[in-house]
C-alpha cells in the first residue's frame, strides 16, 4: 500500500515548465548576474488562456443559437397549435349550424359526413335529415345506400316508420339497389314502432325479392320487437316460419328469447330455450345467457337457483363480466344478503374489476336500504373520487336514504350537489324528493318542490300529486289534501302520463 501513495517527488512537477538550469561553479558567485532570457512558459499560459476563452465564447454561442432555436420552435407550435384549434372551431361550428347553410354546394365532404354521423348517432333524426337533404346537394355526392341504412335504423329507434320508408323508396329512385340490409332496417323501424302488419307484410315481401332472403339477423330483430310487447303468438308464428325456411336460431336469437321469458318470469319456456340452445352443436351460450338467466333467478329472490346456474355457466368455462357482477351485487342486496354482497365486492377488488357507475348505483342504492349511511357516504365519496359522474338514479338512492333515516339536513346538501352540477334531473327524482320530505314531515319544502320543478322546466305528474296527498293524509291534513284533488281534477285535461320504467340497476 506504501508503494501506491509514496512519491520519489515531494511535489509535482510544474505545468509546462522548462528544464532546471545547471548549477554554477562557485567562482562564478562574485560575477554580475546577467538578465534573465525570456522562456516559452508565459507565451505558452497565454495560448492556454485564449484557447479556452475562445472554446467558452463558441459554447456560449453555439447555447445561444440552441435556445433561440428552441424558443422558435416553440413560436410555431404555439402558431400552429392555434391555427389548428381554430380550423377545429371553424369546422365545429359549422357542423353545429350546418343545416342552415341550405344552397350551399361547395362544403368540405368531411365536414358534412361528420355532421351526419354525430346527428344519426345522438338521435336527432329531424336535424339528421336536413343534413341528409344539404349532402345531396353537394357537387361531390354519390348516392350511398349505406348511408340511407343507417338513416332508417335511426328513424327507426325514433319510432318513425313512414320516414324511414321514404327514405327506403328515395334509395330506390337514386339507383341503389334493395338488399338484405335495407329490407331487414325497414322491417325493424315497423317492428320497433310495433306495427307489426306492416313489418310481416315486408317480411313477405322480402321472401319473394332476388338476392334479398331474409336470414337470422332478420328474423331475430323481429322477434326481439315482438317480445317486447308480449307478442308470444306472434313470436311462437316466427320461429315456425324460420323453420320452414330452415332458417336455423343463433345465440344471439336464443338469448332474446331467454332474456325476455325471464324478465316476464316465464321460468319453464325459458329452461325449454335453454335447453333447445344447448342441444345445437354450433350454437353455444355466452356470457349474455349467463346474465340473462342469473338475472331471471335473482329479480325473483330465488338466490340459491341463481347461485347454482352460476356456478354451472361457470363451471363450463364461461367468465363473468362487469355486469353479471352487477346483476350479483343487486340480488343480494335486494335480498338483504349482505355479507355476500361484500364477497362479491372484494372478490371484484382482488381482480380488478373496475366499477362501473352501474356498480356504485347498485352498493349505494342496497346499503341505503340497509340504513348504513356510512358506508354509502363513503361509496359515494368514492364514486366522485373515481371521476365517476353521479347520476340521477344516485341521486335518489341519497335522498331515499336519508328520507328514511330522518336526515333533512343532508337531503339539503344532495340539493346543493344538484345545484353545482350538471346532473340531468326528471320527474322520478322529483319524486323521490317530495316522498323524502313527507316522511319527514316537512311540509313547506315538500310544497317547494314543486317550485324547483318548474324552475327546471320538469312538470308534476300523478306520481308528485299523489305522494303529496299520501304525506298529508297521513298527517290529516285535509284541507291540502281536498286542494291537491282539486289541482289533479283541473289540471287533469292538460296533464299526459306516460308509464316510466322503474331505473334498471
Amino acid at each position: 500500500m506504501a508503494s501506491l501513495f509514496s512519491s520519489t517527488q515531494p511535489l509535482p512537477p510544474a505545468f509546462n515548465r522548462g528544464p532546471a538550469p545547471a548549477t554554477k561553479p562557485a567562482t562564478l558567485r562574485a560575477q554580475t548576474t546577467p538578465h534573465p532570457q525570456p522562456t516559452c512558459n508565459t507565451s505558452a499560459d497565454d495560448n492556454s488562456r485564449l484557447a479556452v476563452a475562445q472554446r467558452k465564447t463558441v459554447e456560449l454561442q453555439r447555447l445561444k443559437d440552441k435556445e433561440a432555436k428552441d424558443r422558435k420552435e416553440e413560436t410555431n407550435k404555439k402558431i400552429a397549435s392555434r391555427k389548428a384549434i381554430s380550423v377545429v372551431l371553424r369546422r365545429e361550428a359549422t357542423k353545429s349550424h350546418i343545416e342552415k347553410k341550405k344552397g350551399s354546394k361547395r362544403l368540405l365532404p368531411r365536414t358534412v359526413l361528420e355532421a351526419l354521423h354525430e346527428r344519426i348517432t345522438a338521435l336527432r333524426w329531424e336535424s339528421a335529415l336536413k343534413v341528409f337533404e344539404l349532402l345531396q346537394e353537394q357537387l361531390w355526392y354519390r348516392p350511398n345506400p349505406g348511408v340511407y341504412i343507417k338513416l332508417i335504423v335511426m328513424l327507426g329507434k325514433c319510432k318513425q316508420p313512414e320516414k324511414a320508408e321514404e327514405l327506403f323508396q328515395a334509395m330506390i329512385d337514386e339507383g341503389c339497389g334493395v338488399s338484405h340490409e335495407s329490407y331487414t332496417a325497414l322491417i325493424s323501424a315497423y317492428g320497433r314502432s310495433s306495427l307489426f302488419d306492416k313489418a310481416f307484410s315486408l317480411l313477405e315481401q322480402m321472401k319473394n325479392t332476388p338476392d334479398c332472403q331474409p336470414d337470422v339477423h332478420t328474423y331475430s330483430i323481429l322477434i326481439k320487437s315482438c317480445l317486447q310487447v308480449f307478442a308470444y303468438d306472434k313470436v311462437q308464428a316466427l320461429l315456425s316460419d324460420m323453420e320452414i325456411q330452415h332458417i336455423r336460431p343463433n345465440t344471439i336469437t336464443y338469448n332474446t328469447l331467454i332474456d325476455a321469458y325471464g324478465k316476464s318470469k316465464k321460468f319453464a319456456e325459458m329452461e325449454s330455450t335453454l335447453v333447445a340452445m344447448l342441444s345445437q352443436q354450433d350454437c353455444e351460450p355466452d356470457v349474455w345467457t349467463m346474465n340473462s338467466v342469473v338475472r331471471a333467478f335473482g329479480s325473483s329472490g330465488q338466490i340459491e337457483t341463481m347461485e347454482k346456474c352460476f356456478e354451472r355457466f361457470h363451471s363450463a368455462g364461461i367468465q363473468p363480466n362487469i355486469m353479471t357482477f352487477n346483476i350479483l351485487l343487486d340480488s343480494y342486496g335486494k335480498a338483504g344478503n349482505y355479507k355476500k354482497m361484500s364477497a362479491v365486492m372484494e372478490y371484484m377488488q382482488k381482480y380488478h374489476y373496475s366499477w362501473t357507475i352501474v356498480t356504485y348505483n347498485v352498493v349505494i342504492d342496497a346499503f341505503g336500504r340497509a340504513g348504513d349511511l356510512t358506508q354509502m357516504e363513503y361509496l359515494f365519496r368514492l364514486m366522485r373520487s373515481e371521476r365517476i359522474k353521479p347520476s340521477c338514479v344516485t341521486l335518489c338512492s341519497l335522498i331515499r336514504a336519508y328520507g328514511k333515516a330522518g336526515k333533512p339536513e343532508k337531503i339539503s346538501g344532495v340539493l346543493r350537489f344538484v345545484e353545482n352540477s350538471d346532473v340531468m334531473l326528471d320527474a322520478v327524482f322529483f319524486n323521490c324528493l317530495v316522498d323524502a320530505y313527507g316522511r319527514l314531515g316537512c311540509f313547506t319544502e315538500m310544497k317547494g318542490v314543486l317550485e324547483i320543478m318548474e324552475q327546471k322546466g320538469c312538470s308534476p305528474d300523478k306520481i308528485t300529486y299523489r305522494t303529496m296527498i299520501k304525506a298529508y293524509s297521513f298527517n290529516n291534513m285535509t284541507g291540502h289534501v281536498k286542494e291537491l284533488h282539486e289541482l289533479m281534477q283541473s289540471a287533469g285535461s292538460q296533464m299526459t302520463w306516460s308509464q316510466r320504467q322503474k331505473p334498471d340497476f
